[in-house]
Formats: C-alpha cells, sequence, structure tokens
C-alpha cells in the first residue's frame, strides 16, 4: 500500500537525512520526495510518497519520525499508486495555502489534474440536487433523476441518465453536508480504478485540510 505523508522538520543540513533513515528503518520504502514550503521559523515542509514492507504498519513510520527531535508529522493518506503524483502534490499544496476554501480549491483543479472536461461539487437540496461549484464546462442544472449524493457513500464510478449517454463519471462524497465532488468526461477515456483512488485520497486531503482550518 502506498502512502502520501507530509513532514515538518528543521530546515538545516541532514534534517531529511535523518527523516528518510527514520522511514527505512520503519520499514516505509521512499518513492518520491517534494518539498513544500520554507517557512520564516526555520522549518521544513515535505510531501514524501512512500509505500510500505509487507506486514509495516503506516502508524510506525509516524512513530519512527516523531521520536526525531523537532520533526512533527503533519498528516498520513494512504494514495493509489501510479501516475499524477506530482500534479497532485500541486493540488494539495494550493489547498494547504488556502485551507477555509480547500474543498473548492479541490474542485477548480480536478478537470487539470485529472484530465477530465469538467468537475463539480454537487449538494442535496429539497429533493433536489444543486450545484455548489462547478467548471467552466459543467453543466449549469442536474436532471432531476439523479440521485448521486443520496447513494454514493465513497469514490466510485457514476451511472449516468440518458441525456448524458456520453458522459462517463465518477465521484466522491465530500465535507460534512453530504455534498458530491463529480469528476467527467465526455466520450472516454474511461476512468480508472487508480484516478478513482487518487480522487478518494484527495476528496480526504480536502477535508483535513479544511477542518484542521475551522
Amino acid at each position: 500500500m502506498s502512502h502520501l505523508l507530509r513532514v515538518a522538520l528543521p530546515d538545516v543540513p541532514g534534517s531529511l537525512g535523518r527523516v528518510a533513515s527514520a522511514i527505512g528503518l520503519a520499514g516505509g520504502n521512499i518513492e518520491a520526495i517534494e518539498i513544500v514550503e520554507h517557512r520564516a521559523d526555520g522549518v521544513a515542509v515535505d510531501d514524501v510518497f512512500l509505500t510500505m514492507t509487507d506486514g509495516v504498519m503506516p502508524d510506525s513510520v509516524v512513530s519512527a519520525c516523531t521520536q526525531l527531535d523537532g520533526v512533527e508529522v503533519v498528516w498520513i493518506q494512504r494514495y493509489g499508486a501510479g501516475g499524477g503524483l506530482f500534479l497532485d502534490l500541486e493540488l494539495v499544496e494550493e489547498m494547504t495555502q488556502r485551507r477555509s476554501d480547500a474543498r473548492n480549491v479541490l474542485v477548480d483543479a480536478l478537470p487539470s489534474t485529472f484530465r477530465v472536461d469538467w468537475a463539480a461539487r454537487l449538494r442535496p437540496e429539497g429533493g433536489r440536487i444543486g450545484i455548489v461549484r462547478r467548471t467552466t464546462a459543467a453543466p449549469e442544472s442536474i436532471p432531476d433523476d439523479i440521485t448521486w449524493p443520496e447513494t454514493v457513500t465513497r469514490g466510485m464510478r457514476l451511472e449516468v441518465p440518458e441525456p448524458w449517454s456520453q458522459v462517463i463519471a465518477a465521484g466522491c462524497p465530500l465535507g460534512p453536508d453530504g455534498d458530491l465532488v463529480v469528476i467527467a468526461r465526455r466520450g472516454g477515456p474511461a476512468i480508472l480504478d487508480s484516478e478513482i483512488a487518487r480522487l478518494s485520497h484527495l476528496c480526504a486531503l480536502a477535508d483535513s485540510i479544511a477542518a484542521a482550518d475551522a
């Protein structure tokens, strides 16, 4: 299983090496590292994409990192293997910079991040589905026979009604109000399992980032 770890550490030579060594000793295998921020208080923030050795739990990596002086694990999330890592990291960084609006930042960036035609954030409203946020190419209204936000409890492909017969869609719950984020392509290509996993992870991160600002 792959994970994405965000860690804050002293912004001095050798700090990242100590963290990398601790992750390795705990059974984590680092695949990529992205520098997120150099803060004025002498702290660096990095994102680490890693896989776990069989039988190793992410808690072991977290414990190994937090035992180092001055090191804080900001969060760790499961992350689907496959392409899009650096696009996703850029999106996570933007959401972090705009914590209070992280969920809408996510929606706005989904077309470029996933190379889909449009994205929208939907919410049940009095028996209908309203659009909380949408990208430029997204429809301005939702057909009455769509009940996605009421039936989708995890990241998954979505069935679409006849007026949208050429649309291929997937969605994932977002936020505390029963919202659903939808991504869609017209005519293909198909939305892959790895893309659904990425969407689920990014929605979870958006919720975590927004909640931290509440």
